[in-house]
C-alpha cells in the first residue's frame, strides 16, 4: 500500500488540472517546490486562447480546450488583428476563422499604423482567458476530491520499490510512497527525470519578456491582441491608457526564477514604436516567464517508454493554459486506462516514446 497512488510533480496549471481530473478516482499528492502554486510560468502568461498559436499539432488540445473554458465562464473575447509588410504572409493553422483586413480597415482600427504595414487579418475568436481562476478552481477542485497540496515541498529524487511504486525523498528530508510519478515540473521537467534514473527528453526552456506600457492615449482596454506577421511583437490592451508588449522572444535559458532583461525590453519597445505612433509615457511593470518546449515543440503527454510508472506532462511552450483542460483531461484517461479522450486529440500525437 502506497502513501498515494499518484505524485504530481508541479502545480503550475499542468499539474493543478491534471490533479482535478483524478482526484475523485484516485488518491492523489501534489507537490510543488515554491511557496505558492504557479510562481513560474502560469502566473506570468499573457492570458489568451489563441486557435493555432502553436501550430497544427497544438491546435487539436486547443480546440478541445475551448467548450470547457466557456462553460467554466472563463474566457472572455477579445479577437485578433495579424499584421504584415508587403511579400509577408500571414501564417495560420488550417480551419483558423479570419478576414482579410485592408490598409484602410487597418487604420480605422489602429489609428497611426506606420505605413509599412500594409494589410493584416482580423481574427475574431481570440479571447483572454481568467488564469489566476481557472488555477485556483482547479486547485480546489482536486481538494475538495481528496487531492492533498503541498508547497514549499520540492522534489529531490526518488527509487524504485521492488514490490512496484516508488519511494520519493522531498528536499526537506520527507519520503513518500507513490504508484506512480508524473513529472508536471515545466522547465525542471528533466531534472526530476534525471532524479528518478529516467533519461531526460531534451527539454529547452526559454524566456520570454513582457512590458506594460502606459501611453498617451486612452480608449484601450479592449484593444485586440495585435501580432506581427514576421513574429516580431504582440501587443493588447491592458488598462485604458494601458497595454502588454512582448517581443516575442524565446532566449535559451537554465530552469530558473526568470527575469527580465534591459535589453530585451528595449528591444520590445523600439518594435513597437514601429508599428504605431502611440507615444510612450511610462515602462509601468516588466517580467519575464520561462516556455519550456519538447525537441519537436509538441507537448510530451505519457508514459516514458522505458518505465512505465513515470508519466510525462511537459512541454507545453506558451500554451500551456488554453490547453489545459484537454490536455488534464488526455493525461486522465491514460493514467486510469479508460476512453474518455477529449474530442478531436489523438493521443499518440503527445506521446514520449517518440522521443527514444
Amino acid at each position: 500500500m502506497h502513501d498515494t497512488e499518484v505524485l504530481i510533480v508541479g502545480a503550475g496549471i499542468a499539474g493543478a488540472s491534471l490533479a482535478a481530473a483524478l482526484a475523485s478516482r484516485r488518491s492523489v499528492t501534489l507537490v510543488e517546490a515554491e511557496a505558492q502554486p504557479g510562481y513560474h510560468s502560469t502566473g506570468r502568461s499573457a492570458a489568451f486562447w489563441h486557435e493555432g498559436y502553436g501550430g497544427p499539432l497544438v491546435a487539436p488540445l486547443t480546440r478541445a480546450s475551448r467548450p470547457l473554458l466557456e462553460a467554466g465562464g472563463y474566457l472572455d473575447p477579445r479577437g485578433a488583428i495579424h499584421l504584415a509588410r508587403p511579400g509577408e504572409e500571414i501564417a495560420l493553422v488550417e480551419g483558423v476563422a479570419v478576414r482579410p483586413l485592408s490598409r484602410a480597415e487597418l487604420e480605422e482600427r489602429l489609428p497611426g499604423l506606420a505605413p509599412s504595414w500594409t494589410h493584416g487579418a482580423l481574427e475574431e475568436g481570440l479571447a483572454d482567458i481568467d488564469v489566476a481562476r481557472l488555477h485556483a478552481d482547479a486547485l480546489a477542485t482536486a481538494r475538495r476530491a481528496g487531492a492533498r497540496v503541498r508547497t514549499s515541498a520540492a522534489f529531490a529524487a526518488a527509487t524504485r520499490l521492488a514490490a512496484g511504486g516508488w519511494s520519493v525523498r522531498l528536499a526537506d528530508g520527507t519520503a513518500i510512497t507513490a504508484g506512480l510519478i508524473v513529472d508536471a515540473a515545466g522547465a525542471w521537467g528533466d531534472d526530476v527525470a534525471a532524479n528518478c534514473g529516467i533519461a531526460p527528453l531534451g527539454l529547452a526552456p526559454k524566456r520570454r519578456t513582457m512590458v506594460q506600457l502606459r501611453l498617451g492615449r486612452t480608449g484601450l482596454r479592449r484593444l485586440p491582441l495585435v501580432v506581427g506577421a514576421d513574429g516580431s511583437f504582440y501587443f493588447k490592451g491592458e488598462g485604458d491608457r494601458t497595454i502588454w508588449l512582448s517581443p516575442h522572444d524565446e532566449i535559451d535559458s537554465a530552469p530558473c526564477d526568470a527575469a527580465p532583461e534591459e535589453l530585451d525590453v528595449a528591444i520590445a519597445i523600439d518594435r513597437f514604436q514601429h508599428v504605431v505612433d502611440w507615444p510612450i509615457e511610462k515602462v509601468e511593470r516588466r517580467w519575464a516567464g520561462l516556455r519550456t518546449f519538447t525537441p519537436d515543440r509538441v507537448p510530451a503527454i505519457g508514459v516514458d517508454p522505458a518505465e512505465p510508472g513515470f508519466f510525462w506532462c511537459v512541454g507545453q511552450g506558451g500554451f500551456g493554459i488554453q490547453t489545459a483542460p484537454a490536455a488534464a483531461q488526455l493525461g486522465a484517461a491514460l493514467i486510469l486506462g479508460d476512453s474518455d479522450l477529449p474530442a478531436g486529440v489523438e493521443p499518440g500525437t503527445y506521446d514520449p516514446a517518440r522521443f527514444r
